[in-house]
């Protein structure tokens, strides 16, 4: 007690909010008492209280100010029992970060949603944006997390058709493990500047560095949250590195040139070689897959049989869809070991030629004496024994040969012609007739993608394209490509494109030179002759960045198909909706609609074939349809059940002289159904998520809580309460909770753990009430208000 008898509080606060208990404008109290005399002049009307987003009571506070030692918020002292956990100046930090990035969004003109998020331990675990226009969320994970929780939440928040960007406040493992997977990783600080605390976005490196940014000064666009110091370390950084796992030795292969490796595969890397080949574990068959090899050497020769070394490893996809060996050192086999590896045999060779050895007269070399006394003196020279010749090369070893050449010429950022390519190959390049050289090149480019540079462009004639280019473009299918007088400049333009593709360092590649044909001039460009411009070439983009986005094309079948999957999106169960959300999603980036952005699935689907996009769209439809016959299968019982009660019920009102007429049965109301929903998840014992709800993702938050609240009146002691078995991502009661109880006249408990008990016996109470048979039946805990 004080001298004039007034009881002091000694739970000292630091953060309030401002205005009512339930406001999200946070304070916090200057310490200095000259400070808070002049934060009490410039803010005289203020109240504070000790909100319920700040994990608090809700009973109102006055700032106590003191010259002996720092100043703070107290309770007064009718005020109920707080048992709120934090009370320093971290506590609010939640609801500053909430009011930066809506300043943010509206600074950047950018349409989104910032709401605080309980998971568990309190409203400032995490604070969640979503952005729909970008089809991305934010999420700032202000306690602590762990992979698995980390995974789960990944899950919760998005279904395949959105981005997901992390922005960590501690550092956590899973912090450190998104900055070595990707190179860097998103953190966030809060520092105290009077009655603020200013939000500061940090870009963690792998070397655990964290470079600060103001909120203010970041970037919030398509791609995400963006800081200076981010763009710098993506810029700088090589391709993420996949997932790998070290294989035991004793795994051998061949490679198979007759088949092709996928163009667009997350396997492929621009130092690195990705070829098909046969590979035999030990004790294992003999399987075709991806085989990742150095880049800065040959390849090896198809014919012979290789050991990888023991540092041998194997690279999956995140999703578990694919793998591949990468391996940095082999060994060639000799014939016998090959032999019994299953993987090559020894050539045949025929009996005569076995019998009838080529001799040829011996030829002095260098290290010969040219003296003709000692060649005279010298012992009879030997019949040399020359091999067989080996087979020539079939069409497609040339292909695989002249493409490799061509990609070592891009590398050195030169150019060549089909005599040197004779000369590294062989001979009987020489030998074709202009028309094979032309399949040799189709073969060599096909197919023709938008993002890849067409190699046969590389070969010169004369300081001039090859003067058949033409004809090799118009097969491969390029527009107006046969005759075109534009060939030699659609050629440097190719050549450059190579050069940034291939060499090293690898560059954007600028866009295709187009070879339409120009407009016919108007009368008005036909009078005033004009001298061209010599156009500078393009500016090259930073390196290692992908387009923002594809260039927009039309496509009737793709757009139809897409509009009619979205019109029975609504009826789908969970997860065919996932897997329409993300076949939508990568035509949509194919088509040009939605940016690309530094996702890898978004960056896959912009390469992949129009074919691609028709069969996973067309197979969504499909799976989409049999989904919906299902449910209504299901359902049909029912309704076959309920149509007869409404016509028993309808031949006993009518007379029996009349025939009986069955009314057509009215449109229920949401709240009927969200009861109906509601009670047959009580039945099977179960818990329902929000957004499962009927209307859940269309109908606001607010007018579901009047929804529920209306099912849950009269609060009847021996009904139990429904709206408990709705819970919020992380299996919480959702947010307004509280709220419903408030309305239907109980009281509302001022703790988080009362209100999880009371939650947690009212859906106890609802799965016994509507068991089959009902199970025991346990009395309320909150009473009435």
């Amino acid at each position: 007690m004080s001298p004039n008898g007034i009881a002091f509080d000694h739970r000292r606060v630091q953060t309030a909010v401002i205005g009512h208990k339930n406001s999200d404008h946070p304070v916090i109290l200057p310490m200095d008492a000259h400070e808070l005399d002049q934060w009490r002049k410039a803010h005289p009307h203020y109240t504070y209280w000790c909100g319920i987003q700040l994990g608090g009571c809700g009973g109102e506070l006055s700032d106590r100010r003191y010259t002996t030692k720092v100043c703070h918020f107290a309770h007064h002292p009718s005020a109920p029992i707080c048992h709120r956990r934090a009370t320093g100046e971290s506590s609010a930090d939640h609801l500053f970060i909430k009011r930066g990035v809506q300043k943010l969004l509206q600074r950047r003109k950018v349409k989104g949603t910032v709401k605080t998020t309980d998971l568990g331990t309190g409203p400032g675990d995490a604070v969640d944006v979503h952005l729909p226009g970008a089809r991305r969320r934010l999420r700032f994970q202000l306690s602590a997390l762990d992979h698995r929780a980390w995974r789960r939440a990944v899950d919760d928040l998005t279904d395949g058709s959105e981005d997901l960007d992390w922005v960590f406040g501690p550092d956590t493992p899973v912090s450190r493990e998104l900055a070595g997977r990707h190179g860097f990783a998103l953190r966030v600080r809060c520092e105290t500047v009077g009655g603020e605390r200013r939000v500061h976005i940090g870009a963690e490196a792998r070397d655990r560095t964290v470079q600060w940014t103001p909120l203010e000064d970041c970037a919030l666009t398509p791609t995400g949250l963006s800081t200076p110091h981010v763009e710098k370390i993506r810029l700088s950084l090589p391709r993420p590195k996949l997932p790998s796992f070290p294989l035991a030795g004793g795994l051998v292969f061949i490679l198979a040139p007759e088949a092709e490796a996928p163009a667009a595969s997350p396997f492929a890397a621009e130092d690195r070689h990705l070829l098909m080949a046969d590979i035999k574990p030990v004790d294992s068959p003999i399987v075709r897959g991806l085989l990742s090899l150095p880049g800065d050497s040959d390849l090896p020769p198809a014919e012979h049989v290789y050991r990888m070394s023991e540092s041998a490893r194997m690279l999956v996809t995140e999703d578990g869809h694919g793998w591949a060996v990468k391996a940095d050192r082999y060994a060639r086999l000799n014939a016998h070991e090959a032999e019994r590896t299953g993987l090559w045999s020894p050539p045949k060779v025929s009996h005569a030629a076995a019998q009838a050895p080529v001799v040829t007269p011996a030829v002095p070399t260098a290290r010969q004496s040219p003296d003709p006394k000692a060649a005279g003196t010298q012992a009879p020279a030997k019949a040399a024994v020359t091999p067989a010749p080996l087979p020539a090369r079939t069409h497609a070893d040339l292909v695989s040969s002249i493409r490799q050449a061509l990609s070592h010429t891009a590398r050195s950022r030169a150019t060549t012609t089909w005599e040197e390519l004779t000369r590294r190959i062989g001979q009987e390049l020489s030998a074709l007739s202009e028309r094979e050289r032309i399949a040799l090149l189709v073969d060599v480019d096909t197919p023709l993608w938008p993002n890849v540079p067409v190699l046969s462009a590389l070969i010169q004639h004369q300081g001039s394209p090859l003067p058949y280019l033409d004809e090799v473009l118009a097969r491969l299918g390029l527009p107006n490509a046969k005759g075109s007088s534009r060939i030699p400049q659609w050629a440097q333009v190719e050549i450059r494109r190579a050069h940034d593709a291939y060499g090293k360092p690898s560059q954007a590649m600028r866009p295709r030179l187009s070879l339409s044909p120009p407009p016919p001039p108007t009368p008005e460009t036909r009078s005033v002759q004009v001298k061209p411009a010599r156009m500078a070439p393009p500016p090259s983009r930073p390196k290692h960045q992908t387009p923002a986005w594809v260039t927009k094309r039309t496509d009737a079948q793709i757009s139809h198909l897409i509009s009619e999957i979205r019109g029975l999106c609504r009826k789908l169960s969970k997860p065919t909706r996932k897997r329409a959300n993300k076949a939508i999603l990568g035509a949509e980036v194919w088509l040009g609609k939605v940016p690309v952005g530094r996702a890898a699935k978004r960056i896959t689907a912009s390469q992949q074939t129009r074919d691609h996009h028709v069969r996973s769209l067309e197979g969504v439809l499909k799976a989409a349809r049999a989904d919906i016959t299902a449910t209504e299968y299901l359902e049909r019982p029912k309704q076959k059940k309920q149509q007869a009660r409404v016509a028993a019920e309808a031949s006993k009102s009518v007379p029996p002289l009349h025939p009986p007429a069955v009314p057509r049965a009215p449109r229920e109301s949401l709240e009927k159904r969200l009861t109906r929903q509601l009670v047959l998840t009580a039945s099977r014992g179960h818990t329902i998520h929000l957004l499962d709800l009927e209307g859940g993702r269309t109908v606001p938050d607010e007018t579901l809580r009047r929804l529920l609240t209306a099912i849950d009146r009269p609060a009847s002691p021996e009904v139990p309460l429904l709206s408990s078995l709705v819970t919020t991502p992380d299996g919480g009661p959702v947010l307004f909770f509280r709220q419903i109880l408030e309305d239907i006249g109980l009281a509302v408990p001022q703790t988080d753990g009362a209100l999880l008990a009371i939650w947690r016996r009212e859906q106890q109470r609802a799965h016994a009430a509507h068991a089959n048979p009902p199970g025991e039946f346990l009395p309320r805990l909150v009473p009435p208000a």
